[in-house]
């Protein structure tokens, strides 16, 4: 435990008064409609969203995440979320368009946009309580218990403690800002999570215990670690770390925050942006800084942290009053801020704390326009006034903080429930990207995919049936686990597809006049629109090849950045010279694309 001193409590103090006067000043506008509430009436610029993304992905799990992960598997781990790119540029390139064009309150709101009948209406109410309820409050929940553990390191508090002081605070926050209190905040928070990450980085390479930069890499805990690639000759951590994410993962798996085409609050802040061209500006600007530019100080401080605190042993020894159900390799960021100096101190806690609420506030936000918008308006009271709506929303806001605050309670590793999640949506992802382009994708297609998915899942996880198939010694190895799901699901989903219905013509009409997404996969309904005397053609260019051929130039960007980077750090030269000159070429090229690519801005 540290002891704070008065510059630390003078820093945190000025920090919760900017932000609390932040969410007090906006509170009135933002309860003047569920639109103001949880879109802030469609008028947000793109560079604001852009930060807030930035500032919401900035979660005080997420630190203690990659911590885990490079202790564990090293510097290369990092590529089961790193592979998430692709799916992020997809969005930027070809659906953060479609979604600001289809001008829905919700992403949920879409099914019955793309979908008609009772099984839209199924899908969408379900999916409000499954995803704003149900993985929310899962996902909520690991953010917490990162509260959990710095606040047991940092500050000797117990885990109820510490659960009930963060939740007060920002559950009062979120309810009475709404979503412009959040946006607006994430400004402010941004700024102090990036100062804090990046100051405490570099004090704690330094202190005594690693010696330097120098130090550190020549370091034999260390030296195992610092691959950004695997080993090729381990062709196990080759296919986990590598060929599993970038071949299967990324499209396949749905993930809040990474969902193949977009959705969640990355949608939400799509939804909520001034046109398409800001939607599109937005989610690139989230997706350069969240890929290239924030993972590296994160990256140093847990490999420092495998000089200080070697093993879990050590890591108990320094800090008895951890009980052993939520002792991990997550524990050692937490460990290693308790080394950072008074004042700096003071910016890393207050960057904790930024990041701790600028995640919970979107999270509810997010969650609370679920239930208000895609359950009760929808299911218990479709008359409600506006006024109720947004009652309804703050209500909701304080149930989910609660909920997520007692599953915290349980859980013990941040990597344990980010791999529960990974499986629990493999197979989805691949309905999420193809149902704006393929009209024959219909309700029952994606209601398949979630049971079969879910239910496989929780089958595996839950029965000796997983042992037996990918369990050391199992019947197939156990990488095969996440592709077997992926397999399972896309042919489950493909066959409900090809055994019922299409949709009612008159609901592909509608969409595909208001959308547009054109393509071969909806030449079909374009050629029958015209025989009924529709016209469904717009005259435009199709943009996804166009789309595609940027995702591509903007990966090898981002990811040129990236390990750029990372070989300076290193001093490795010649590939980072390599390297750097790759990414001012790429840019190049994808800047000269952009250019030649129509938006077109309603």
């Amino acid at each position: 435990m540290i002891t704070l001193q008065l510059l630390d409590y003078a820093i945190i103090i000025t920090f919760f008064a900017i932000t609390l006067g932040i969410g007090l000043y906006v509170s009135k506008s933002s309860g003047k409609s569920s639109s103001e509430f949880f879109l802030s009436g469609r008028s947000m610029p793109w560079w604001l969203l852009g930060i807030s993304m930035v500032a919401t992905t900035f979660s005080t799990d997420t630190p203690n995440l990659v911590t885990d992960i490079v202790r564990t598997h090293g510097v290369a781990g990092n590529w089961v979320w790193w592979a998430f790119l692709l799916t992020g540029l997809l969005t930027v390139f070809i659906y953060a368009r479609l979604w600001r064009r289809s001008n829905v309150n919700t992403d949920l709101e879409f099914y019955e946009l793309r979908y008609g009948g009772a099984p839209a209406r199924f899908l969408r109410g379900f999916r409000a309580i499954y995803l704003g309820v149900i993985f929310n409050v899962i996902t909520m929940s690991a953010v917490t218990l990162a509260a959990i553990k710095i606040g047991s390191i940092m500050l000797g508090l117990e885990p109820w403690q510490t659960v009930l002081i963060a939740g007060i605070v920002t559950v009062t926050f979120s309810a009475i800002g709404g979503f412009k209190g959040v946006v607006y905040t994430d400004f402010v928070l941004f700024f102090v999570a990036m100062a804090g990450t990046v100051g405490a980085a570099y004090y704690l390479v330094n202190i005594p215990e690693v010696g330097g930069l120098d130090a550190l890499l020549s370091n034999s805990q260390v030296k195992q670690k610092l691959a950004i690639v695997p080993d090729l000759d381990n062709t196990e951590a080759l296919i986990t770390l590598i060929i599993i994410p970038l071949a299967v993962q990324w499209w396949s798996s749905w993930y809040p925050g990474s969902e193949p085409g977009g959705g969640g609050y990355i949608a939400q802040r799509m939804l909520s942006a001034k046109n398409e061209k800001h939607a599109i500006a937005a989610t690139f600007f989230f997706n350069i800084m969240h890929y290239a530019v924030r993972p590296w100080p994160w990256i140093l401080v847990a490999l420092a942290s495998l000089v200080v605190f070697p093993d879990l042993e050590s890591l108990q020894q320094a800090f008895p009053i951890v009980s052993e159900d939520k002792l991990g390799h997550d524990l050692a960021y937490s460990a290693m801020l308790t080394k950072l100096p008074t004042g700096l101190l003071g910016l890393v806690l207050a960057s904790l704390i930024a990041a701790y609420m600028s995640t919970i506030s979107t999270q509810l936000n997010w969650g609370s326009s679920y239930i208000v918008y895609d359950f009760y308006k929808e299911r218990v009271h479709p008359g409600a006034s506006e006024k109720r709506l947004v009652a309804v929303g703050r209500l909701s806001t304080v149930v989910l903080m609660i909920l997520s605050a007692a599953l915290a309670l349980l859980l013990q590793n941040a990597l344990q429930l980010f791999e529960i999640l990974l499986v629990f949506g493999a197979g989805t992802g691949l309905i999420f990207i193809l149902r704006w382009f393929w009209w024959r994708i219909n309700a029952w297609s994606e209601i398949t995919a979630m049971f079969a998915s879910g239910i496989l899942s929780l089958v595996l996880k839950l029965t000796p049936l997983g042992d037996f198939l990918f369990a050391d010694g199992g019947l197939l190895p156990s990488w095969t686990e996440y592709p077997f799901v992926v397999l399972f699901t896309t042919l489950a989903w493909l066959v409900a597809t090809f055994v019922t219905s299409p949709e009612h013509k008159e609901v592909l009409y509608a969409f595909c006049e208001k959308i547009r997404p054109g393509g071969p996969g909806w030449n079909k309904i374009i050629v029958q629109g015209k025989k009924e005397g529709i016209d469904l053609e717009t005259g435009e260019k199709w943009s996804v090849p166009s789309g595609i051929l940027a995702m591509l130039l903007g990966t090898v960007l981002i990811y040129s950045t990236l390990f750029a980077m990372g070989y300076w750090i290193y001093g490795k030269w010649l590939w980072a010279s390599v390297l750097s000159i790759i990414v001012v070429v790429s840019a190049t090229s994808l800047s000269l694309l952009w250019k030649k690519i129509k938006i077109i801005i309603r």
